[in-house]
């Protein structure tokens, strides 16, 4: 599991995002918008506003919320428009950083994340900077209390799937990015219940870094992903898991 995956578990682990709820409504809201502009109102017919919708129950937002959130994305309720863009950029050390953004405002975006990748020892880079130190999959979330390791591969791998990671607490069952939905609705169908299917950014080589870096690097990821335009963040780095446990206290 890439370093990045075990400081966002151990932060949860520790209710760090229960501080900021209003926030992850507004996260969850705009995906929400987003998944309905490109895919159309109908959860049935479109699996990543089925999953933003399941996201926004779990955090217990209003039905109201939610279709006035379809609504827009769809055109039925006015409202400025939402675009999805990806950024990259670089950390201490060099660890290359992707950040997808939600925004109705690209220019304010952009200088907020500059601002923020400065003040912490990084760069924003050009498109294309970055990307080329991951690959994109898609990574369906099943709680590994509700089913064996070993069911869950044999499932996996009969829907098309390329792997199953256990972190302790889940499984993540890999799959290709251009599939990764068919591969969640073939688990579902046999019985399995993820509690999250995303695209994801894998980091194939990883920057180990430690100490002063290591801070400014974690200062710096949390001041994006507390950002209200930023969806999700990912990182190449690898920090001792030890030195990891210490930092959060």
């Amino acid at each position: 599991m890439s370093g990045h995956n075990k400081w966002a578990n151990i932060k949860a682990r520790k209710g760090a995002q229960d501080a900021k709820r209003g926030k992850m409504f507004t996260k969850v809201a705009k995906e929400i918008i987003v998944a309905a502009r490109l895919g159309g109102g109908d959860p049935e017919n479109n699996p990543r506003l089925r999953n933003a919708m399941q996201a926004a129950r779990e955090i217990n937002m209003p039905n109201d919320n939610i279709k006035r959130a379809i609504a827009r994305g769809t055109g039925a309720e006015g409202g400025a428009s939402i675009e999805e863009v990806l950024f990259e950029g670089f950390g201490p050390s060099g660890v290359a950083i992707m950040v997808e953004v939600q925004t109705d405002n690209r220019n304010r975006t952009t200088g907020e994340l500059r601002h923020i990748f400065t003040k912490y020892g990084g760069n924003l880079g050009v498109p294309g900077c970055a990307i080329r130190n991951f690959k994109r999959e898609g990574h369906i979330t099943i709680p590994s209390s509700t089913i064996s390791e070993e069911k869950l591969m044999e499932l996996a791998i009969e829907a098309g799937a390329d792997d199953v990671i256990n972190d302790g607490e889940n499984f993540i069952v890999v799959a290709p990015f251009e599939n990764f939905n068919q591969v969640a609705e073939s688990l579902t169908k046999s019985g399995v219940k993820p509690t999250s299917v995303k695209a994801v950014f894998t980091p194939q080589l990883t920057v180990k870094i430690e100490g002063d870096h290591a801070r400014s690097l974690l200062k710096l990821l949390d001041a994006l992903e507390d950002n209200d335009d930023v969806a999700n963040v990912w990182a190449n780095f690898d920090i001792d898991d030890k030195e990891l446990e210490a930092m959060s206290n």
